[in-house]
């Protein structure tokens, strides 16, 4: 199934299950297709109406040469319209952030739930570069797509180099390069230097609840604690023995529990 966003831009998208509707948003080297993403709308499906949809660039969704962050909320604007005109949001990593920059800008989500949005709220990490989106931009546009999948991977994700190199001999790199223009687009959702935009989050009036890994990084659970504590009415949860890619039946119950209630 597809939908075509305010630009024409056509979102690729699975409906699937039966009740309230509820929308997930992918993060980085993400299609609906990602087990992730495919195990937990399987999951989410047995009480409510999942639409798991195709961020633009990648999957089955098409692309728009010129791109800002607002095509992305209205993409997922759009899939909203689909699913009957407001739903539940679900976003994971830089997905929640885009989410949360949708549902501050006024999209019809009755309830927002996020997983590590990763935003840097403390020194617990190393700093992202301001410029990084047009860093990785320039790359993509001199075809350097492995150096934009290494750099984001690193600087961005904390890979540590050293295991880079093998990943590069993986049959998984040859996907994640083919994507390389997207990581352009994570960096726009973060923002620059992946700051919290906490004017932005203070417009949000839908309920917000912000989830973090136990076993994740200190940084990750620290912007998790500052979007609940941020968005009006926000709260945070840490999903104990869980790390950044967590699996789809320790992240259902949960979510459906918040969606349901």
């Amino acid at each position: 199934m597809d939908v075509k966003s305010a630009d024409g831009t056509t979102i690729a998208y699975d409906r699937s299950g039966s009740g309230p509707a509820v929308v997930l948003v992918q993060g980085g080297f993400s299609d609906r297709t990602h087990p992730i993403w495919a195990g937990l709308a399987a999951a989410l499906s047995d009480e409510f109406t999942v639409y798991n949809y195709d961020r633009r660039g990648r999957g089955g969704s098409s692309d728009n040469e010129s791109y800002e962050v607002e095509r992305e909320i209205e993409d997922l604007a759009a899939v909203i319209e689909a699913a009957g005109g407001s739903a539940a949001v679900f976003g994971g990593s830089s997905g929640g952030a885009l989410a949360l920059r949708a549902a501050a800008a006024g999209l019809p989500i009755t309830k927002l739930a996020v997983y590590e949005p990763p935003f840097i709220v403390d020194e617990s990490r190393a700093p992202i570069p301001e410029d990084f989106r047009e860093q990785l931009a320039t790359l993509v546009a001199e075809g350097k797509r492995g150096e934009v999948v290494e750099r984001f991977m690193v600087e961005a994700a904390e890979v540590p180099a050293e295991m880079v190199g093998p990943m590069k001999e993986s049959p998984y790199w040859e996907g994640m390069t083919a994507v390389a223009h997207t990581l352009v687009y994570e960096a726009a959702v973060c923002g620059p230097g992946n700051k919290l935009p906490a004017g932005e989050l203070g417009k949000i009036t839908a309920p917000t609840l912000a989830l973090s890994g136990g076993n994740s990084g200190a940084w990750m659970q620290s912007a998790g604690k500052a979007v609940a504590e941020t968005v009006p009415n926000g709260e945070f949860k840490v999903l104990e023995g869980h790390g950044h890619d967590i699996a789809p039946e320790a992240l259902a119950p949960p979510l459906a529990e918040y969606f349901r209630g």
